[in-house]
């Protein structure tokens, strides 16, 4: 009775995790697990009710799909439900598959379509007459999210295809929404200069982009996609091989490397072969996908509530090393974030050697349990990012060292550290004189997206900063040549260099210049956003929480940030310097071509066919109004398309907020007075 009573608590437990971590993958995307981890949880519950089916539950996350629904999208049903891949570590388990395959259609021949599993964002694709209508993630399996507005960036993606070409009128096809590598790092790269938290893989990169409610951001990260599936009541071919070979001539992006397969041996060849070649692909894979090739052999062999039976996935083991922790550094970035850094002696790792690996904040340390002189498992998170994954607690013996535990002063100024509400990382609040902030934002400020003053690096930062030339952003339009060039006049041709660069920095747009002061979340886009909604930094500094929230693109997090860098009294001292430097203070209205929509507040909401939601946005900007986020009593009305959101409707509603349709819109302002198209 105890065992009994022991397993129902452990399926309970199980449960209630398994829930937990796929609202982390899915929705929040943040995983807290490694994925191999999810998987043997995953599989310890399904053998344990499949023990007790007395115990059974509808709602269990072994019949379900994990959801990455949010609130934020319309909600679009399946035609065909979106299943999940049964999926394993080990090749026996592939034999296995292999063989109830063969079980299941009693001897007759068939063949395994290989192919690369992609890590990124499930996606469907709906065309009607050659063109895109919807697209739709995966979501709960059942429902998903409509994201057409921001799938419509993604250049890889066909609009409408070429006549001639064979498609049927209505079809399906599905596939992977990713991000490159070498978007990946040059996105972490700029939140990184933005105090921003890094992504920690380009999947949960892929995801948050995608749900991003602002399809310039979506634009700005040049995600990409592969499609692995189409479905429709016309599809001519009977084999899933031929189908991605026929879609590929009809405009879409389909690996080079899929592989029919007639046999175990050459099923395990193809894993074999990019078990290690896949580190040299622009994109990041986690395995390999196999599938019954015919198709008519797949609708026999049929799905369970969850997955279907004619597929599986085999996923890669990340190479691991162990190796010897010496010793945990901390660094301090531009906005004050205390990074613990662990040295290690030197292991080699997916082709590399690391010394050093992120051990990311302070609960990272004490789930690890560390201790100076551990052994330690390092893995390198997508084949890049190397991390401590684990603690080898059985080699612990007397040499054994202290518990690592995070510093509580800054290693650069002493300053008491802090850590804010709801975040992982700790900072140094001090701002004013902590030198890796105050070089960090002057290296912030002089980088290419912002003032473009390149004739300046980090190193002639530093040194002008130690030399005492410069304290702050606003010190460089005080630096003149004489003070560069030398006593020998013999850097007399870089100082003048430098001083015509910092010049010419004046003339940088408003919203470049909004982005180069390091407001903490402010990055390129956002500053974009704001310099276009209030047009000058006095109506952004005299801008109020609420009002702030009105702009679109802007949550809770953004808004408190940018009120709380203007109230500090050293900010506007800078900022009052910088103006006096002559920097562009203002936005240029120039292409404002009427003043029909002037003062008026205007929500979007649902698809159109005239005009796309972000070239109604610069209408609306170049006719004088504003593109606000949420509907509230200040909202004047709502360019309302198809498939608007059911909640805004409501709120619309009750607070007596018109609606105009795309026409009327178009009609009130006399469309060709427009420039934006």
């Amino acid at each position: 009775m105890i065992a009994i009573m022991n397993e129902k608590d452990r399926i309970d437990f199980l449960r209630k995790e398994l829930h937990r971590h796929n609202y982390n993958y899915y929705v929040k995307n943040n995983p807290e697990i490694l994925d191999a981890d999810f998987d043997a949880l995953m599989q310890e519950l399904a053998d344990l009710e499949q023990k007790h089916p007395e115990w059974a539950d509808n709602n269990s996350p072994t019949v379900r799909v994990g959801s990455d629904l949010s609130n934020d999208f319309v909600q679009v049903r399946h035609q065909y439900p979106m299943l999940s891949l049964g999926n394993t570590y080990d090749k026996a388990e592939i034999k296995e598959f292999y063989d109830r395959i063969t079980g299941d259609l009693k001897g007759s021949a068939f063949e395994i379509c290989c192919e690369l599993k992609f890590d990124g964002l499930s996606i469907s694709l709906l065309y009607e007459d050659g063109r895109l209508i919807r697209a739709v993630t995966r979501g709960d399996g059942s429902v998903g999210d409509d994201v057409t507005e921001n799938i419509k960036t993604i250049k890889s993606i066909p609009l409408q295809l070429q006549e001639g070409l064979g498609w049927p009128r209505r079809f399906e096809v599905r596939g992977e929404v990713l991000m490159p590598w070498a978007s990946f790092e040059k996105l972490n790269t700029e939140r990184e200069t933005n105090g921003e938290p890094l992504f920690a893989n380009p999947r949960n990169a892929a995801s948050g982009t995608l749900k991003s409610k602002n399809s310039a951001v979506v634009a700005s990260r040049r995600l990409d996609a592969y499609l692995y599936y189409v479905l429709g009541e016309d599809i001519p071919k009977k084999s899933h091989y031929e189908n991605l070979l026929m879609i590929k001539k009809w405009g879409f992006k389909v690996s080079e490397n899929i592989h029919l397969s007639k046999s175990l041996d050459n099923i395990y060849a193809y894993i074999d072969h990019w078990d290690t070649e896949r580190r040299y692909l622009p994109v990041a894979t986690d395995g390999i996908v196999l599938k019954v090739d015919n198709l008519n052999q797949q609708q026999q062999l049929g799905s369970t509530a969850k997955s279907p039976r004619w597929a599986i996935a085999y996923k890669f083991k990340a190479e691991r090393a162990r190796t010897h922790l010496l010793d945990v550094i901390y660094q301090v970035g531009r906005t004050g974030a205390v990074t613990p850094v662990a040295v290690m002696d030197p292991v080699l790792l997916a082709g590399t050697t690391v010394k050093r690996a992120s051990l990311h904040n302070e609960d990272i340390i004490q789930q690890l349990d560390l201790h100076y002189n551990d052994f330690v498992f390092v893995e390198k998170a997508g084949e890049i990012i190397p991390q401590i994954v684990g603690v080898d607690k059985d080699a612990r013996n007397e040499s054994l060292g202290d518990k690592v535990h995070f510093i509580t002063q800054c290693p650069e100024c002493g300053t008491h550290l802090i850590r804010f509400p709801n975040e992982a990382a700790t900072y140094c609040p001090n701002d004013a004189t902590c030198p890796p902030q105050i070089k960090g934002r002057i290296e912030h400020f002089i980088s290419r997206d912002a003032m473009d003053i390149n004739s300046l690096g980090p190193e002639t930062i530093d040194n002008y900063y130690e030399r005492g030339l410069i304290h702050d952003i606003a010190d460089l339009y005080k630096l003149r040549i004489e003070d560069l060039a030398g006593s020998d006049a013999t850097r007399l041709k870089s100082a003048r260099k430098i001083i015509e660069g910092i010049e010419k920095s004046k003339s940088t747009p408003f919203d470049r210049v909004l982005y180069a002061l390091g407001i903490r979340f402010v990055g390129k886009v956002v500053a974009k956003t704001l310099a276009a909604y209030f047009h000058s930094m006095d109506a952004l500094q005299a801008a109020t929480l609420e009002e702030l929230l009105q702009v679109e693109g802007v949550g809770q997090t953004i808004a408190e940030n940018v009120r709380q860098w203007f109230m500090s009294p050293t900010n506007l001292q800078i900022l009052d310097r910088l103006t006096v430097a002559g920097l562009q203070m203002t936005a240029d209205v120039s292409r404002q071509v009427s003043n029909r929509l002037a003062g008026k507040s205007i929500v979007i909401s649902g698809t159109f066919t005239r005009h796309s939601r972000e070239e109604y946005k610069a209408i609306i900007e170049e006719n004088g109004g504003k593109n606000v986020g949420s509907i509230s009593k200040k909202t004047d009305f709502i360019l309302a398309g198809d498939n608007m959101g059911p909640s805004k409707r409501t709120k619309a509603e009750a607070l007596g907020i018109p609606l105009l349709q795309e026409e009327a819109f178009l009609a009130m302002l006399d469309e060709e007075s427009t420039t934006a198209i």
